[in-house]
């Protein structure tokens, strides 16, 4: 995949963030992209503009967590490009709380968006990308899924578990041609700490106020990276072959602390500061 000019993309999570970053980069390298969201109208706004601007894109609304509506996505990519050479499974929620304090639904949703829609894009379209020998999937994690905190349990174990599939699938998919990455960013300047928003009607959240990503930057004594950044990240890691995509270098010191816990056989400790990173 380190040429990919007149192939196509298929990147979930589209309409805003990191996914429409990836969108906008791809198209400048010269690929198709089919752009999926659950968010329709803010979809159908960027994908417009996009298409108004010469960019071969086309929009489709899909719940990721539904495998009849990835496979509705497969049919779509299908029908209008022809093919597909690089998956994107972008889409990602989170309900900002507990492991003790989510109800089951609330599992259900974090965990049907985040795991079974990185699971249902792969199994719609990983075979196609095998047959041709040649594709690239590129799974987003985050940082939350290497080592944790004391809060947002739930999606804490959802990036744990994107972690574990992208590297068995790395494992599985060797010698076929198809690669995979695993994004794992730290703080981003996206919506995801606005995510309930997409949140089913029936689990009663109540829309979501914007948060200043000055104020998620002092809360987590870091700095927000431009999605933009890391739309060149994944596309240099898709090129490079690359399994690992990290947005902070801090990461790597939390990851250490981790695994020194681990190996010394000290319980979870909270992890270093991000500050001055």
């Amino acid at each position: 995949m380190k040429d990919l000019t007149n192939k196509v993309a298929v990147v979930t999570g589209a309409a805003s963030g990191i996914g429409l970053a990836v969108t906008e980069r791809l198209v400048r390298e010269g690929m198709s992209v089919v752009m999926a969201d659950i968010e329709a109208p803010r979809l159908e706004a960027a994908s417009a503009r996009l298409i108004e601007a010469g960019a071969p894109v086309s929009p489709f609304v899909v719940d990721v967590a539904d495998a009849a509506q990835i496979d509705a996505l497969k049919d779509h990519t299908l029908a209008t490009f022809g093919g597909v050479h690089l998956l994107m499974n972008n889409a990602g929620v989170a309900n900002g709380r507990q492991n003790y304090k989510s109800s089951p639904a609330e599992w259900d949703w974090v965990m049907g968006v985040n795991v079974l829609g990185v699971a249902y894009g792969v199994s719609a379209f990983v075979p196609i990308m095998v047959e041709q020998g040649e594709g690239h999937v590129v799974n987003t994690a985050s940082e939350a899924g290497l080592c944790s905190t004391a809060m947002l349990g739930p999606y804490h174990a959802s990036k744990y578990a994107v972690v574990g599939l992208s590297e068995t699938l790395s494992l599985e998919l060797e010698g076929t041609g198809v690669g995979v990455s695993c994004l794992c960013p730290e703080l981003v300047a996206t919506r995801i700490f606005e995510s309930t928003r997409n949140a089913p009607a029936s689990l009663g959240y109540p829309t979501p106020g914007e948060i200043p990503v000055e104020q998620l930057e002092g809360f987590m004594k870091t700095v927000a990276m431009d999605p933009a950044d890391v739309a060149a990240d994944v596309t240099y890691a898709v090129r490079a072959n690359r399994f690992w995509i990290l947005t902070h270098q801090v990461t790597l010191a939390r990851v250490h602390q981790r695994n020194d816990n681990l190996e010394a056989g000290r319980n979870p400790r909270n992890p270093v500061s991000s500050k001055g990173v």
